[in-house]
């Protein structure tokens, strides 16, 4: 399962999808309704599971698309049995293995097979739990736990003569944990070529290679030469200790570039690093050309990438900002246009 929920992991969903279809993946695994349905809408003909919550009201939808829903509670797993008479949406029941955060728990296991045994309109295509540590190889104890519950639980269901799909691992599961592999994976952030956690990486990196599928570049769309003592930017945070070439790139926190990084964020020039100088802005910040004095009005500034021999990576970045990698990719706003390169 080709897992593409928040707008692919920042990447562009509607982009990315139609490719990845093309490559052949098996499921594609969305946040919502609208997503699902949108990608129908864009030719997507693959299986697709709503990982999200879905409300009663869109119930319809998803049925008339083909496309499959989370039931995680009592709540949704009723409104569905209400809705479905002859037709409705096939469904993954997900089963709260040790996370603690979406699932029926153990206890309530039996009481969900008594409700579809009963009521016998309830199509359920598969079963699935998420781990909570498998992205560290090293604390093994957490995840192994977790695979003993959902183990119980896959024979309890096929002692009901239910034989649904199961799906366990994601991508930190899927190099840590392949025992757990079933018939199905959910790899997300992997196929967007990052890795989940340092350890992972560290445990990996020697014998798997990922590449960023992702670059991210803006302009240097003005430049000015400002005197020793001079304040940058809204209440002017910061004060130049000597005479500065700066510059100015449109980009700012509505294009996802965190204001975290005021005053301690970079960007590459010219091959080389440029200091965010003050707040960063809406749409704008302000750079230090001091390592650049050549650089000229609209060269290319790369935020995420490589440029020369340097590379500003997504773990460099979140880290200086003081956010997840995942949280920093997400974050990038879908407006924001998109070249497919090689």
């Amino acid at each position: 399962m080709a897992v593409c929920k928040s707008n692919g992991y920042g990447h562009g969903l509607f982009d990315l999808a139609p490719v990845l279809q093309a490559f052949g993946v098996d499921w594609f695994g969305v946040d919502s309704i609208v997503e699902a349905v949108t990608l129908r809408r864009k030719g997507i003909r693959r299986p697709i599971l709503v990982l999200g919550y879905t409300l009663p009201s869109r119930l319809a939808e998803a049925a008339d698309h083909r496309i499959s829903l989370t039931i995680s509670g009592f709540e949704s797993l009723e409104a569905l049995a209400r809705f479905c008479g002859r037709r409705g949406p096939r469904v993954h029941l997900k089963l709260d293995t040790g996370m603690h955060r979406q699932g029926f728990l153990p206890p309530q296991w039996e009481s969900v097979l008594g409700r579809l045994q009963g009521g016998g309109r309830v199509k359920v295509e598969g079963i699935y739990t998420h781990f909570a540590s498998a992205k560290d190889p090293l604390r093994r104890e957490v995840t192994e736990r977790q695979i003993e519950e959902f183990e119980k639980a896959s024979s309890l269901f096929h002692s009901a003569g239910l034989h649904p799909l199961r799906h366990a691992n994601a991508t930190a599961g899927v190099l840590n944990f392949p025992a757990a592999d079933y018939d199905l994976v959910r790899v997300g952030i992997g196929l967007m070529g990052y890795w989940p956690s340092g350890e992972t990486k560290r445990a990996w990196e020697k014998r798997i290679t990922l590449k960023p599928a992702l670059s991210w570049r803006t302009i240097l769309a003005e430049r000015k030469v400002l005197s020793k003592g001079m304040g940058i930017g809204y209440d002017l945070t910061e004060t130049l200790r000597r005479r500065t070439p700066v510059g100015i790139c449109p980009i700012g926190y509505w294009h996802g570039f965190p204001r975290s990084l005021s005053r301690v964020g970079e960007v590459l020039v010219r091959g080389r690093r440029a200091k965010v100088l003050g707040t960063v802005s809406m749409d704008m910040i302000v750079i230090d050309l001091s390592r650049v004095p050549d650089a000229q009005v609209g060269d290319i500034v790369t935020v995420i990438g490589r440029s020369g021999k340097d590379e500003l990576t997504v773990y460099e970045i979140a880290g200086r900002a003081g956010v997840s990698h995942y949280e920093l990719l997400t974050r990038l706003n879908p407006l924001i246009q998109k070249f497919t390169v090689g």
